[in-house]
């Protein structure tokens, strides 16, 4: 690992230091890592992240993790309406249409392991910016394997449960996370973004039942208030 200093972070506002999510991003930048890191160390954007993983699988760290990266943007997840305060975020260089390489797949999963373990934070805690910020952005995208690291213990994924009514997609999806004031279409896209890749039309059982098993399984905190992001 290499450290790459950005300028580009703050405290965290909550007052915990200690990160509840992780969030992966890929760059949607050609020619490696190098251009996307000298981006996101660049104070004139006014953009970092926690680490960049390389193609090859090696790792940057730009902001030290109980630091607030400014990598999500605007966006909402479970109870957290802050969630650059609130997470890690990881960049994976990638230009957003192509595959994974598997060293870059092999360098992220230990790294998970290393940041869930020190930090004590569940597979639930591991989304993706498409997942917390619905419609506004699509990373890591339909080519990221998240079934994969759902294997071991990285990530979740739902189990074929009980069929469920579609009319119910949404209070299920957003019992597991997906809280996000967006419309039905836009929600449902996010959803099978990332768990129905390629599925297509209007929302079914089979969303609803899937979105349900992961709201019983891994309901995510309710909100009481929301936060200031400013």
């Amino acid at each position: 690992m290499t450290d790459r200093p950005s300028p580009n972070h703050g405290p965290r506002k909550d007052g915990n230091p200690r990160p509840d999510l992780i969030v992966i991003h890929y760059t949607a930048m050609t020619g490696g890592p190098g251009p996307a890191i000298k981006r996101l160390c660049d104070p004139g954007t006014e953009v970092s992240c926690h680490y960049v993983i390389g193609e090859s699988g090696d790792i940057s760290r730009l902001v030290p993790d109980h630091l607030r990266a400014w990598h999500a943007g605007v966006g909402q997840w479970g109870q957290w309406h802050d969630i650059n305060s609130r997470s890690i975020g990881i960049e994976l260089s990638n230009d957003g249409a192509s595959p994974f390489p598997a060293d870059q797949m092999t360098a992220l999963e230990a790294l998970l392991r290393d940041l869930m373990g020190r930090h004590a934070i569940g597979a639930e805690g591991v989304i993706g910016h498409s997942d917390c910020a619905p419609g506004r952005k699509i990373d890591p995208g339909r080519r990221f394997d998240w079934q994969r690291f759902a294997r071991q213990g990285l990530a979740v994924w739902p189990k074929p449960g009980n069929p469920a009514d579609s009319g119910g997609f949404r209070t299920h999806a957003t019992a597991f996370g997906y809280t996000a004031p967006v419309d039905d279409d836009t929600l449902l896209a996010a959803f099978r973004l990332r768990f129905r890749p390629g599925a297509t039309g209007p929302v079914t059982a089979t969303d609803a039942s899937l979105a349900a098993d992961l709201a019983r399984r891994f309901p995510a905190p309710r909100i009481d208030a929301p936060t200031p992001t400013a």
